[in-house]
């Protein structure tokens, strides 16, 4: 009967004790990435039903979900709101580096005022960018006199939030983000917190700046889910090539063991022979 104890020995061998290390390694490893992918997929899917359900809900005031100074709830984000007031134009901006279609061009912000000393900033859409980086493109003008806009109720713009960084010396009238608290500096009004993405308008006006396309919500985290499970199917690949390797391991010198043994058996044979 062999030597359990002798076949297993090779596991105490410092190549097989870095094989070890590395297995014990790999497994919480891929257990935490396989864990961070399923609450990333728990996140977009919930992100995926409360965005689905807040564009499908019926419109709403906007002054039922949005006041001066107040930010807009995470939960309200692309609610549809009616909103009534007039443009400023005088005081517009074009917000930088807003790529669509595979163009670069500007956002079109309008603040609509709604009286009492009260505006909601409108991004009226996109425009294609001039010749050149500084240069401003021409600006659609937005309806004169009394407007009622229906939009989708966004949350302010942030560096942590859209990876855009800001920086001075941009062109009079440019921004790089959709910040009420700091656009509201340089206007004469209070802004209401967050903003509003306009779907349309009555009156229409004679031009306008093409629309911004509903979000993409996508697959809801599947790709995130698939990857999970991907991670976790790689614990029981480590585990499983581990065991196979010892296995293997084993299986070779049970098979070169018999070989040692008539190799001696007949060198002592010999040896006996040669002193008689």
């Amino acid at each position: 009967m062999p030597n359990l104890e002798g076949v297993y020995r090779f596991l105490l061998t410092p190549r097989w004790l870095a094989l070890h290390v590395v297995v014990l390694l790999v497994i919480p490893a891929f257990v935490f990435l396989g864990r961070w992918q399923f609450g990333r997929f728990e996140e977009r899917s919930d992100n995926k039903d409360r965005v689905t359900s807040n564009i499908e809900a019926a419109a709403v005031p906007l002054d039922r979900l949005a006041a001066a100074g107040r930010p807009v709830g995470e939960g309200d984000r692309y609610r549809t709101v009616v909103a009534s007031g007039t443009y400023d134009a005088a005081n517009g901006l074009l917000v930088r580096r807003r790529p669509q279609e595979g163009r670069n061009g500007f956002y079109v912000l309008t603040p609509l005022v709604t009286g009492d000393g009260t505006a909601v900033i409108v991004n009226r859409g996109w425009i294609e960018a001039a010749a050149t980086a500084d240069a401003s493109p021409p600006v659609p003008a937005p309806p004169t006199g009394q407007v009622t806009v229906t939009g989708r109720l966004r949350t302010s713009e942030t560096e942590d939030s859209t990876g855009i960084r800001e920086r001075s010396g941009l062109p009079d009238g440019q921004v790089l983000l959709i910040d009420p608290d700091k656009i509201g500096k340089r206007w004469p009004y209070r802004l209401v917190g967050g903003y509003v993405e306009l779907t349309g308008q009555q009156p229409e006006g004679v031009a306008a700046p093409a629309p911004v396309p509903a979000p993409d919500v996508g697959s809801g985290g599947g790709l995130n889910l698939a990857y999970g499970v991907q991670w976790w199917l790689f614990i029981g690949i480590a585990i499983g090539g581990w065991i196979l390797l010892i296995r293997r391991e084993v299986a070779e010198r049970k098979a070169a063991k018999p070989t040692d043994e008539t190799s001696d058996g007949t060198a002592a044979q010999e040896s006996e022979t040669a002193a008689n």
